[in-house]
């Protein structure tokens, strides 16, 4: 876990070590997973980035500060796979509700039928006989982290190999992910199924793993084919948030949450909260226990944003469930309290509980409001506007 500091001091010495990398060896490396700690061709800054401790606006111009935009097209266009999904999921939140239920589904089936349930505890415990799936299992374990190649071939493997429901692959991801995050951990699973792009799927096959591992693994018995499981149609966009009108000069509280912890937006527009709550909701991400590292994690950050940002807060209360989230609300006095947007997951679920009888208002960043409407069909139409959304967004190259 030393490799993950819960700090924005830390990720902004991540950051700082990577620039060099974020060019053409990003492009042409990036794909060779090492193993654990020898992450080197990654940014490795994804947690930090899901929790905003860093925002994407910050790395880009970081990024744009050392390279052109068409040196660093494929680190861009990554940062910005992660804002199309948050997009594409806060158009179709019933998507996320599906997926809930889909593991509700899966773990009642888990209980119930012993051949299902072993082979579901041999995959998390990394003991399938699969070498490199078994020794992902136990890096993400141990570490909170894999890199985005071994994600992809580890759900191919669950899938279409191990043939477990891939519901309960994306909820180990996110129990255990220091980045799990709803949008890009659900949608990047059912794409490996052949659910989000119909009829595309992923398939893990064994010379492609031996390559991009530096032939660290003799894997054997992988599925040969990788036929898309049945699913029903994409629902319909709905409208893209745009977030609510603040009045500054009002007696204000504040909800720090896990999804955004770069609070400096709101101070920068007048905000002076008489009392801040820091929430964390890690612990419903899943029905199932989610890691002492993730937590460990979250807190952390929240620790981070506390003592960076103290003298501008106000009292602070630490907060991790739904009912003293509403205690607190209902005592501060308030006139009204501000939040930074969520997106579609378990802490908007929290805030909208809260909403249905206190004032929140939820700001939504330029960022997320500019590129949020237009992930409404597949990630290369939303790509071609990349140098649009930089534009719109201050970010260029120096």
């Amino acid at each position: 876990m030393t490799d993950f500091p819960a700090t924005r001091t830390a990720a902004l010495e991540k950051l700082q070590q990577f620039l060099p990398r974020a060019g053409a060896d990003y492009a042409k490396l990036r794909n060779f997973d090492h193993g654990a700690g020898r992450h080197d061709n990654v940014s490795s800054l994804s947690p930090y980035i899901r929790h905003r401790l860093l925002t994407e606006a910050e790395v880009l111009q970081a990024v744009l500060g050392r390279h052109s935009p068409r040196a660093a097209e494929k680190f861009i266009a990554e940062v910005f796979w992660r804002t199309y999904w948050k997009g594409w999921l806060e158009l179709r939140p019933s998507v996320w509700l599906e997926y809930r239920a889909g593991v509700t589904r899966a773990w009642d089936r888990v209980q119930a039928e012993s051949g299902l349930r072993a082979a579901w505890e041999d995959a998390c415990l990394g003991r399938t006989g699969i070498d490199c799936f078994d020794a992902w299992a136990q890096e993400l374990v141990q570490t909170g982290y894999l890199h985005n190649h071994a994600r992809m071939w580890f759900a191919s493997i669950w899938v279409f190999t191990l043939r477990l429901p891939w519901e309960l692959g994306a909820d180990f991801f996110l129990r255990h992910l220091l980045d799990g995050d709803p949008a890009s951990n659900t949608l990047g699973w059912r794409w490996v199924a052949g659910i989000q792009t119909k009829g595309k799927t992923y398939l893990a096959r064994a010379d492609n793993i031996a390559r991009y591992t530096g032939q660290r693994f003799t894997t054997q018995g992988l599925a040969p084919s990788a036929p898309p499981l049945d699913s029903a149609p994409h629902p319909a966009p709905l409208p893209a948030p745009t977030g609510d009108v603040v009045a500054y000069d009002r007696p204000t509280a504040l909800i720090l949450h896990e999804d955004d912890l770069s609070p400096g937006f709101l101070f920068d527009r007048g905000l002076a909260p008489v009392a801040t709550a820091l929430v964390q909701a890690s612990a419903g991400r899943s029905p199932l226990a989610v890691s002492d590292a993730v937590h460990r994690f979250t807190t952390g950050a929240l620790a981070d944003v506390q003592a960076r940002w103290g003298d501008r807060l106000g009292p602070v209360t630490m907060i991790d469930n739904a009912t003293d989230l509403r205690a607190w609300a209902e005592g501060t006095g308030a006139d009204q309290i501000v939040t930074p947007h969520a997106p579609t997951g378990r802490m908007a679920e929290m805030l909208t509980g809260l909403a249905a009888d206190q004032p929140l208002a939820r700001v939504l960043r330029d960022f997320d409001a500019r590129a949020w409407p237009h992930a409404t069909h597949g990630f290369f139409r939303f790509k071609a506007r990349i140098p649009d959304f930089l534009a719109a967004s201050g970010l260029r190259a120096r």
